[in-house]
């Protein structure tokens, strides 16, 4: 069960497959609201990464879709995970604890993490990765309904936030629902295999850091801006890396420390460019920053609408 598992997160390459509507949305949140599409298929078949509108919201190689909660929060709260079509669970994967990857080593082979795939017949499956820990509520074996629990949103596995990584696979090959007659290319016009298919911005966040003073966007690029430690008498900086934001859009960024809040900025995007990056930060208190972790995290905004959120971490010691 495991080797099937394991063998299907590792299957990258797409095919052209008979576009057949069946996809109900898998994870119980609202688009906007509670929840947003971190990462798409990636549709380059090369070096780098592009979704299937021709966007930069992808990773290389990735293979799913991924559905980012907006806090660590709602994952201890519960968000279930559902069944996307009727079908019958093909393998289960659970056992693995929830907690912020800091080392890849430490998932080899099980990347998916807790994870769930249910086979719909006609060589199509899909596959639910990150589950939380304990939260699996299918056997292998088991029918299901469409909308059916499968789990909740975890952290397990390959992952340093709570999502769903949902991957459609035809005949063991990774397709990508939002676009399943293109082969390995972008910007392909053509129906979806969603029932109502979730909509699209261009426009997200690379990435977001802790830094020790406000850097340049050259710094930001290439991460070496990014700090993972800082002393308790450094100036303690986060910053979020934009991409295609419109003039009105917003950036809320806030940072929390072992005793609570640190400082919480909303910022207004009046002339966004292709890209840019926009930091906010406090100087260190007389006594130093309290030894510990820091999360912070950056939002972009439009209107009461979520477009993307990162996270960032760092330990003062």
């Amino acid at each position: 069960m495991r080797a099937a598992l394991a063998a299907l997160i590792l299957t990258t390459s797409a095919a052209p497959v008979a576009a057949e509507v069946f996809l109900s949305w898998p994870v119980d949140c609202a688009l906007g609201e509670s929840c947003v599409i971190e990462d798409y298929v990636d549709a380059d078949p090369g070096p780098g990464q592009q979704d299937y509108t021709c966007g930069v919201k992808s990773r290389d190689g990735h293979s799913g879709t991924d559905i980012a909660l907006l806090t660590e929060a709602q994952m201890q709260a519960g968000v279930a995970v559902l069944a996307a079509a009727p079908g019958r669970v093909a393998a289960v994967r659970e056992g693995l604890a929830d907690r912020r990857l800091t080392d890849r080593r430490q998932v080899a082979e099980v990347e998916c993490g807790n994870g769930v795939r249910i086979d719909h017949g006609g060589g199509l499956e899909t596959l639910y990765c990150h589950l939380r820990a304990g939260s699996v509520a299918v056997s292998p074996g088991q029918r299901v309904t469409r909308g059916a629990v499968l789990g909740q949103i975890g952290m397990s596995g390959l992952t340093n936030f709570p999502h769903l990584h949902f991957t459609v696979l035809d005949e063991g090959r990774a397709i990508d629902p939002f676009a399943p007659e293109a082969e390995e290319r972008c910007g392909i016009d053509g129906p979806s295999l969603w029932q109502e298919p979730p909509g699209y911005d261009p426009a997200g966040l690379y990435t977001a850091g802790f830094s020790d003073a406000v850097p340049d966007l050259r710094a930001v690029q290439d991460g070496s801006a990014r700090r993972a430690t800082l002393p308790p008498d450094a100036a303690l900086v986060l910053y979020g890396h934009v991409f295609l934001a419109k003039p009105g859009d917003t950036l809320l960024i806030h940072a929390r420390g072992p005793q609570g809040a640190v400082f919480a900025q909303s910022v207004l995007l009046d002339a966004p460019e292709r890209q840019l990056f926009r930091a906010y930060g406090r100087r260190a208190p007389a006594m130093g920053w309290p030894s510990g972790g820091y999360r912070g995290e950056v939002r972009l905004m439009r209107g009461e609408s979520v477009l993307a959120v990162r996270q960032a971490f760092v330990t003062v010691r």
